[in-house]
Parts: structure tokens; sequence; C-alpha cells
């Protein structure tokens, strides 16, 4: 029987050899945020470094925008995580980059933590507007201002640094970004172009920065949506982990069913490191 359902949980690993490369969300699977920097999930630092003895490539995806990419990094790495900034997938730069290629200003309703990000993008006269998790500066005068910008435009143009509906701190669940960009949305009739997870190009990226194809990468997340469905649509295998954001309903999700779903990143480690590579 024990042996049976191991089996069944390995599914995922298959064929034997095929893995060569993780992405992993960060919030939720490494650690849960909150005061004094957050606290790591029991195993989660071994379990990145047992990733990296095995040869096996690694990058993290995350739709953290509380926090420049730099600082983020050295926050992890406080931690206790062996984390270099080169493997890190996060939306700010990414959309500093779509900023730049189509000669958009944008206002900015995002977290101060992220601001620097934005150091070196014009933002006078605004012609499109960028939404992040901006936590506390989503006030109703900071809202309302994001609207006014964006109904003024002949064609309005709203990205949102990803589209989660909640995400887990230490002292409990927090509305996400995605509540505030449908907000948006729904008073301007319009639909936001998410930038990260779960679009299709934020994980193709990270991706290819390994030299991999898709159907050679495990995705492991805590999010059914966002970190699972996301991948699934790119072609590769999904796991869940049942810590973070995790609630039970979600193995009964409606249109996503994960590949596997662990008790933590340990857990999913342990099961993929016992399948040769």
């Amino acid at each position: 029987m024990q042996r049976a359902l191991i089996s069944m949980m390995a599914e995922w690993c298959k064929p034997a050899g095929r893995v060569r490369g993780v992405l992993l969300d960060i919030s939720g699977v490494l650690y849960d945020s909150g005061e004094g920097g957050g606290i790591p999930i029991t195993g989660s630092t071994e379990a990145v470094k047992r990733i990296k003895e095995a040869n096996l490539k690694v990058r993290f995806c995350t739709n953290e925008t509380q926090a420049t990419r730099e600082t983020f990094v050295e926050k992890l790495r406080h931690l206790g995580f062996d984390i270099a900034l080169n493997e890190v997938f996060a939306p700010a730069p990414a959309v500093r980059q779509i900023l730049k290629e189509r000669g958009l200003r944008p206002h900015l309703l995002v977290h101060d933590g992220l601001l620097p990000e934005f150091n070196e993008i014009d933002q006078s006269n605004p012609n499109c507007v960028v939404i992040g998790d901006a936590a506390d500066n989503f006030s109703y005068k900071n809202l309302n201002k994001a609207f006014q910008v964006l109904i003024g435009l002949e064609k309005p143009v709203l990205l949102s640094l990803g589209s989660g509906r909640y995400y887990k701190e230490t002292d409990g669940l927090k509305l996400d970004v995605g509540v505030y960009m449908k907000a948006l949305e729904y008073a301007c009739d319009i639909e936001a172009e998410v930038v990260g997870k779960p679009a299709k190009m934020f994980f193709l990226s990270a991706v290819s920065d390994m030299g991999l194809e898709p159907d050679q990468v495990i995705m492991i997340g805590d999010d059914i949506v966002n970190d699972v469905g996301g991948a699934q649509q790119c072609g590769m295998k999904a796991v869940q982990v049942r810590t973070g954001k995790y609630r039970p309903c979600d193995e009964q999700h409606p249109t996503v069913k994960a590949d596997g779903y662990v008790d933590n990143l340990a857990h999913a480690v342990r099961i993929l490191l016992e399948h040769p590579h």
C-alpha cells in the first residue's frame, strides 16, 4: 500500500531522467513573509541546497512586488537560502523592459519599497498605470487617482504585477494585487496586462534562461491557479505544496488539478531526488 502511494505521488517525476530543472515559488514555499522579514518554512533552506547539489537547474519565480529584487534576495540570503540575484524572476524588471520597449510612462500604484526599480523610467505625463502589491498604499485616494489616469486615456493601458487574490503572511492571509486590478478593470471596462505569474511569457523566460524545455521542468508552488495552472499551460508539470496559501479545497479546484500534492518543499525534493536524473 505504502509503495503504491509513493508511486502514485511520484508520477510527476516521470519519465525518470527527464526532469532537469525546477521552478520554485518563493512566498509560501520557501518562507512566510511578515514582520521582521518573515520565517523559513521547515526544511526549505536545506531543500534548496539539495536541489543544487543534485545538479538540477533552479530558478525562483515570484510575484513579489513589495521590494526591489536586490533587497528581496538579500532578505532571503539572511534567512539562510542559497540564492543568487540572476536566479530570481520577478515582475518589476520584466515590466520595466515593457515600459521601455513600448514608450510607456507609468503612473505607479506600488509599494514604496518597489519605487527604486523605476528610478530611471520617465513618469511624467503618464500614459499607463502600473499596479503592484501596494499593501497600505491601496487607499481610496490612491486607487481613485489610478482610475482617473486610466479613464482619461484614449487607449487605457493597465499593467498588473501579478494577479493573485491573496497570499499568506505570518499573521494570516492578505489581499493581493489581483483584487485591486479587478476593481480598476471593472471601473474602466478594460482588461489588464498581467506581468508575472500566471502569464505564459513569465514562466517561459525562466525556463529559457535554464536552457531547458518546459517538459524538462517541474514547478513547485502554493497557488493552485497562478503557480500550478500557469506552469501547466506552458507544458510543465506542477506540484502544489500544502504550505503558504494552500487550502484543502485547492485539491478539488474546478479547473486546475496539480500533477502532485506534497506536504512542503522538503517533501517534494525528497520525492524528486529518489528518481535518477
